[in-house]
């Protein structure tokens, strides 16, 4: 009976972090190039009940009643890579990409000066006249002058980008995008502000388009319909402890107390 208690307890916990991930993919429906997150569930391993009740030859011997679940746990945390629907804004520092990529970013905050992966493209130019994403990290790109990989200084001129990700001031190419894959997305990891951290970044000749954003990959429906299923779930569990506490509650003060 103790250990129903654990079993529908480790339901619960597994459910509840199962709600979670689903309340932040709801949250993150409207955001730019958000990827949403699946809760993949596993069992401990079972346990094997026997006893000593089988009599052969006059002797007592092992007897292998059947296995036993111990319930529940977090196995992993995936995330779906697959590409949302591309928007077009009419604005010339918003970019998607259609396809496998990412953009790169470089965070200069003081603490940590790394460089990340994004899909969200809603850029704007700050007042030194750099691209930047909406957390100030500095978008990079290859100068097609000397062939180094930096900040793109865009200052007021007109620009235009085209499908290979060229960036062209008043016309004259200066400035390409840099974009990177991964072999593996599972190495990637989420580390807020819609930015991806991983190794063995490979730079890839994405298909990019300006004046356009890639919506979340969020199905609100499905997400929806997660969470009324989670809740019942959890409600179930939580039932099955109800009823586990009033049989332990008989158990010790009526039956055990019985004369």
């Amino acid at each position: 009976m103790i250990r129903g208690l654990y079993t529908a307890i480790s339901g619960m916990i597994t459910q509840e972090a199962k709600q979670d991930v689903v309340t932040n993919n709801l949250a993150n429906a409207n955001t730019v190039g958000y990827k949403e997150d699946n809760l993949a569930i596993t069992r401990f391993d079972d346990v094997m009940l026997q006893n000593y009740d089988k009599v052969v030859g006059g002797k007592n011997v092992r007897n292998e009643i059947g296995t036993l679940s111990l319930g529940s746990k977090v196995d992993s945390i995936n995330t779906d890579f697959t590409q949302g629907m591309i928007q077009n804004t009419e604005k010339p520092t918003d970019f998607a990409i259609e396809g496998r990529g990412f953009f790169a970013v470089q965070r200069n905050d003081g603490v940590s000066n790394g460089q990340y992966y994004t899909r969200d493209g809603h850029f704007h130019v700050n007042m030194n006249g750099t691209l930047v994403d909406d957390s100030g990290d500095t978008v990079l790109g290859r100068n097609l002058q000397t062939g180094q990989l930096g900040p793109i200084n865009i200052g007021a001129e007109k620009f235009e980008c085209d499908a290979s990700g060229n960036i062209s001031l008043n016309g004259t190419p200066m400035y390409k995008l840099y974009t990177a894959d991964f072999n593996n997305y599972s190495s990637l990891k989420k580390v807020g502000d819609n930015l991806y951290q991983g190794d063995n970044a490979a730079p890839n000749n994405a298909v990019v388009r300006q004046n356009s954003l890639e919506k979340s990959n969020v199905n609100v429906i499905n997400e929806m319909a997660n969470m009324i299923t989670t809740m019942r779930s959890f409600e179930t569990n939580q039932k099955i402890i109800q009823s586990l506490d009033e049989t332990l509650n008989k158990a010790v003060n009526e039956v055990g107390s019985a004369r």
